[in-house]
């Protein structure tokens, strides 16, 4: 699904949405609404699993490779805005805005994510980890709240794209966020963008396919979020999560399968589902290195750095707007 598409189709509000896509075929649910409270949870203690290697990845990078980083980032003594999209926990970043506080670099943390609960908690976090750091949250879209951190500020802007979220769309529709982020943002601005690498596809598909039952859970909770804030009436027994990765395509995909012939009650309007019948959760792409360069190159970025972890797994591109 292309950028344009996504964006017609889940840029209302949630019952829209939700709606909206039910009424697709196939059927396809946005994973950006997975991020209710109890998705919050859920997504942290999936970030915990052994088999879930990302984080750990990428944290290896935040960790022990901290000043390589800020080097590629800061270049002098410019003033500059530090914005991250999908901000998460900020476990990550944590230790890049640590080493810049420290080392007395002059800039604002702008962490950008739609939800609002775990905004609070980040804010909350690092007022107590970071007590000199200056922070304006920012809840909702990317794109929206991209341009309201620039109408805030016309300092140079450092964006921070981190744990592959840009593996959460189709590769299109990625291709289409780069070229969206470039013409938001300035001549020299900089994107440090996180990638999961193509590898061994036992690793990928263990890492979405957990013994635990938690990537299930936190699919089929969706589903409970739609019953409660919309009077739905899924049956989660009715249904199974069913995960596949493509070692050709680098596409790792989540579906939820209707486990029977059925009919679900959501805001009053009655949807079908036949017997095998899937709904389109979420897609996890992973990619290779040229997959990444020609991709942003094309979006209008010159990559400038590359930080790998210890296995060569992830990768942290640095891209600069040209």
């Amino acid at each position: 699904m292309n950028l344009q598409l996504e964006e017609k189709i889940f840029t209302g509000t949630f019952k829209q949405d939700i709606l909206e896509g039910l009424h697709l075929t196939p059927k396809k649910l946005s994973s950006k609404y997975f991020y209710d409270k109890i998705g919050d949870r859920l997504f942290q203690s999936i970030m915990e699993m052994p088999e879930y290697y990302l984080t750990k990845c990428e944290l290896d990078i935040f960790q022990n490779k901290t000043a390589e980083l800020a080097q590629f980032l800061v270049h002098d003594t410019e003033p500059f805005d530090l914005i991250e999209l999908g901000a998460g926990d900020a476990l990550k970043s944590s230790y890049l805005l640590d080493y810049l506080v420290k080392n007395n670099k002059d800039f604002t943390y702008m962490p950008i994510d739609i939800s609002g609960h775990i905004l609070e908690v980040l804010r909350d976090n690092l007022g107590q980890k970071i007590p000199e750091l200056k922070i304006e949250c920012l809840e909702g879209e990317y794109f929206e709240m991209l341009k309201k951190a620039t109408a805030l500020s016309s300092r140079k802007k450092v964006v921070l794209f981190l744990g592959s979220n840009i593996g959460n769309m189709e590769m299109q529709e990625a291709q289409d966020f780069c070229t969206a982020l470039r013409n938001n943002l300035s001549e020299g601005d900089i994107v440090l963008m996180g990638f999961d690498l193509k590898k061994n596809p036992k690793i990928i598909l263990d890492a979405y396919n957990d013994k635990a039952g938690l990537t299930a859970a936190f699919n089929l909770n969706l589903l409970t979020r739609i019953n409660r804030e919309l009077g739905a009436d899924f049956s989660l027994e009715n249904f199974q999560h069913y995960q596949n990765y493509n070692p050709e395509t680098g596409a790792c995909r989540s579906y939820l399968i209707s486990l029977c012939d059925q009919q679900v009650t959501v805001e009053g309007e009655a949807i079908s589902f036949k017997e095998n019948e899937w709904i389109d959760m979420e897609i996890s792409q992973k990619f290779s290195e040229d997959d990444i360069r020609d991709m942003t190159q094309s979006a209008g970025f010159n990559v400038i750095g590359e930080i790998k972890d210890a296995k060569n797994w992830f990768v942290d591109s640095v891209l600069q707007v040209q």
